[in-house]
């Protein structure tokens, strides 16, 4: 048997960043995202979303990859909320995401960063949030 951790960070956002997932939603969908990641065998350490984005840390396995894993919680999530009508119209999840590897040795300085985001973002908006983690990873935009 293989010994495989690999952890993630991710992170996506609401079409258009709008701010829909109000704090009666955001505990809804929290659970959601988790009882939906254990059906299909993701392993969830730690998930928070605020009004305009999501950020989760995960461990892939052997047989799962980044891109498969976004499409099946994002896809799944927004026809969920569509479903149960929690907002006027129809909700959509902004294409991009977030991706970036954790060492062993960070990951509870995430789950503390994740767990934090309302106390985090009194002080950095999200779209300031996500420049900034784009420019110190290095990806160009």
């Amino acid at each position: 048997m293989p010994y495989v951790r690999i952890w993630v960070h991710l992170i996506w956002s609401t079409k258009n960043r709008d701010k829909v997932i109000t704090e009666k939603i955001q505990p809804l969908l929290i659970n959601h995202l988790i009882e939906n990641a254990k059906q299909k065998e993701i392993y969830l350490d730690m998930v928070n979303c605020m009004a305009d984005h999501c950020h989760l840390l995960l461990s892939l396995s052997t047989t799962q990859n980044i891109g498969k894993i976004v499409q099946l919680l994002k896809g799944e999530s927004s026809h969920w909320i569509n479903k149960n009508n929690f907002f006027h119209g129809h909700f959509e999840w902004q294409e991009e995401y977030f991706a970036i590897s954790v060492s062993e040795s960070q990951v509870n300085q995430v789950r503390q960063y994740i767990n934090k985001q309302k106390d985090h973002h009194h002080k950095r908006t999200f779209t300031e949030e996500y420049s900034l983690l784009i420019k110190n990873v290095g990806f160009e935009i």
